[in-house]
């Protein structure tokens, strides 16, 4: 087992470059082991006297003069360039794998066209690498996808090293393009799509490719669109037939893939054979990458715990949810990552929770016989989240996960277990002896219970019954004028009847109880209105601001914050400026959190375009209201300046409305607080103030239209309690 975690050190040190960073890693990986140190960095040396020895022969054939034609022989990759193998002519060289250099090449005859020509490295020519080229070449051979590199010709030099040639792809690896691109979740989930497609046709070739990482899914453009190009069958494994007559020999516990996207039985390499189902696993992590910017488990990490330690974790340690890993991110990384999706933080985690979460998780199952069966299954589930349909991925259920735990802690639960036992026999005669009596208990119990539930069934339909015939009772008196009668009758039904058109009835007897001062009574009335209006989807409306201001001014605060976020629901697309501005001056009667401002500011850009588009040809009357709303917005946001100016250009546009006028003085008066400056808001407050109690005191709706209507007037009543609280410390709750 020395000998090969020594060679699964050694192939992992030669990926790093930077001498620093192989010694730090070195040092964790062999820490406690100085012998096995001393092996890899023996094998390092020889590495580098191989690579100068060959760039001495290099320098030796670069200077002789060749005939066109001549092949690659002992030269560096970068000697290579302008020299030829077969009908290609080397150009670039663009890609190095463990066993394999790529280059860019021409090809001149009988068609001219750049291409990727793939060679195995000097002094990597074994047999048992070259059984596994020729597998690539064989792999890709029997393949043909838009999304699958394409193979066009295969060969061996002069001296024996097979090369293949393949569609020269333009591209950038998947995550890079995502970013680069500022794809939202829905674009990288089409992309992912695609890229299941390659999946499922190599799969129904016959092949696994077993190494599927954002490194080896390039995403280039044709005709304007992005394209995912799956490359690299490197380490791809033959199903169904032998793609090479050369042995293609994994050694037993050699790790053939990358950790960090590796399925656990891969890594594992146990008597169950690796199928389908492990790329299956590493697009479950190429999807959480895609979606969350980290895999799973940081590679890094899983190299630097040792190989065993690997294993276990990849077998046994359960990931974090997509959703769940963005709250694991430092603040700063969870927005730029939110950013290059387009979308705000808790957006982006809201956007995971669910469809999302149960897919990725379902891929990622330890258990293969849990996760999806094919490529294909995977991207149906993934077209279905994206139709808003409901997807065949679900959590796992408590008796799974029980199940689970058992296994995790064998022990713990070995000893609860015998517990349990001891305690259930000393206690079973006892037990026995009590579930005579209780079942008869029992039987008793149910005959009662089905009797009141009886009982139960047919008062709710005499109620509904009684309902029915006092509401078209009230209906009939409401027509005539009796507005007493009716709403006696109404206070007497249990369930109110919200059909449409009754929507007069409760709006009118509403408005006669604020003239009677019976404000409950009032709200009750309002609050069946509000309901249906909302379920005939009608725009915003006199009625909804009836209904908020006297939610607020009543202090039923819980029902206000529901009524808030069904308002700005309901009226999502609406591109009304009327609307809009109505919509901010009921939402905004008390303070708002962040969420609730950012989701006005669209209804805020909406009611202030006219101001802005239309100029002196908006009625001065709904000017002044737009300014009135603009500055309430203005004012919730903390900019106290802009709120003044606000305020400056209501009173330009128009003053013929007191209940509007005194709600925006006692807006300025609280901005001008804010700005420390206490004089000029004492002074707006005592003037508003004495306006305001002299309507009550005179009772509203006494006033014409131009004192403004009594919805308006509770507003300004609002206004006035948070001013006084703010400028005098002064609690004003008094009617």
């Amino acid at each position: 087992m020395s000998a090969i975690k020594q060679r699964e050190i050694f192939e992992a040190v030669l990926e790093i470059t930077d001498a620093g960073e192989r010694r730090a890693w070195l040092d964790r990986v062999c820490a406690g082991e100085p012998e096995l140190r001393a092996q890899v960095e023996e094998l390092l040396a020889v590495q580098e006297r191989a690579e100068s020895f060959f760039g001495e022969c290099s320098g030796e054939i670069a200077g002789s003069e060749e005939e066109p034609g001549t092949e690659v022989g002992r030269e560096t990759p970068d000697d290579a360039i302008g020299t030829r193998i077969g009908p290609y002519k080397l150009l670039q060289r663009i890609g190095e794998g463990g066993c394999g250099v790529v280059y860019m090449a021409e090809q001149e005859q009988p068609v001219r066209r750049r291409v990727a020509l793939k060679i195995i490295k000097l002094g990597m020519d074994t047999k048992s690498v070259i059984a596994r080229f020729e597998s690539e070449r064989q792999a890709l051979a029997l393949m043909s996808h838009p999304n699958i590199a394409g193979v066009l010709d295969a060969g061996a030099t002069e001296t024996g090293r097979p090369f293949f040639v393949m569609e020269l792809v333009h591209g950038i690896r998947i995550n890079e393009y995502c970013d680069a691109n500022g794809l939202s979740t829905r674009q990288r989930l089409e992309l992912f799509i695609q890229v299941c497609h390659a999946i499922q046709h190599a799969h129904q070739k016959g092949i696994i490719h077993r190494d599927i990482k954002p490194s080896n899914i390039l995403v280039t453009m044709l005709d304007g669109r992005a394209v995912p190009k799956v490359i690299d069958f490197g380490i791809a494994k033959a199903m169904a037939e032998k793609l090479t007559d050369k042995t293609l020999f994994t050694m037993y516990g050699h790790f053939i893939g990358t950790p960090a996207y590796m399925s656990p039985e891969q890594a594992q390499m146990s008597a169950v054979d690796v199928d389908t189902r492990s790329d299956i696993y590493s697009l479950g992590v190429l999807l959480y990458e895609l979606l969350t910017g980290k895999t799973p488990f940081d590679q890094q990490e899983l190299m630097a715990k040792g190989v065993d330690e690997m294993r276990r974790t990849l077998s046994d340690r359960e990931p974090h949810r997509p959703s769940t890993k963005l709250d694991t991110l430092p603040t700063a990384e969870l927005t730029v990552t939110a950013q290059r999706r387009h979308v705000e933080p808790f957006k982006l985690r809201s956007d995971l929770q669910g469809d999302l979460d149960w897919i990725v998780m379902k891929a990622l199952e330890k258990n293969r016989s849990r996760r999806y069966e094919t490529a294909n299954g995977l991207a149906l589930d993934v077209q279905r989240s994206l139709n808003n349909e409901p997807v065949l991925a679900r959590p796992p259920s408590r008796w799974y996960r029980l199940q689970k735990l058992v296994r995790r802690n064998q022990v713990a639960f070995a000893a609860v277990v015998v517990v349990t036992v001891a305690l259930v026999v000393s206690s079973g005669v006892s037990t026995w002896l009590y579930l005579g009596e209780r079942e008869a208990r029992l039987r008793a119990t149910k005959a009662e219970l089905q009797k009141s539930n009886l009982q139960a069934e047919a008062e709710r339909l005499r109620q509904i019954t009684g309902d029915n015939q006092k509401f078209l009772q009230a209906a009939a008196l409401f027509r005539k004028g009796q507005n007493e009668a009716a709403d006696k009758l109404l206070d007497e039904i249990l369930i109110p009847k919200t059909a449409p058109e009754y929507a007069a009835m409760y709006r009118t007897l509403g408005d006669w109880h604020i003239d009677n001062n019976r404000w409950q009574k009032a709200l009750n009335r309002f609050a069946v209105l509000y309901l249906i209006n909302e379920s005939e989807r009608t725009d915003v409306s006199v009625d909804d601001l009836r209904y908020a201001s006297i939610l607020v001014d009543q202090g039923n605060l819980p029902d206000y914050e529901r009524f808030r976020e069904s308002i700005i629901s309901r009226n999502a697309g609406s591109e009304n400026s009327a609307v809009a501005e109505r919509i901010v001056r009921e939402c905004l009667l008390t303070p708002a959190n962040h969420d609730l401002l950012r989701a006005l500011e669209r209804f805020a850009a909406v009611a202030k375009l006219p101001l802005e588009t239309q100029g002196g040809k908006v009625a001065p009357f709904m000017a002044a209201y737009y300014a009135y709303s603009l500055a309430l917005m203005a004012y919730r946001s903390g900019d106290y300046p802009q709120t003044i100016r606000w305020c400056e250009r209501a009173g330009q546009y128009d003053h013929g409305v007191q209940s509007r006028d005194v709600s925006i003085q006692l807006i300025s008066a609280m901005a001008h607080q804010q700005m420390g400056e206490p004089g000029v808001a004492r002074m707006e407050l005592a003037a508003s103030r004495q306006l305001i109690e002299n309507v009550f005191n005179t009772g509203l709706n006494k006033g014409g239209a131009w004192q403004g209507f009594w919805f308006d007037w509770v507003c300004a009543r609002i206004h006035l309690r948070e001013a006084t609280l703010l400028i005098e410390g002064l609690d004003a709750t008094s009617h």
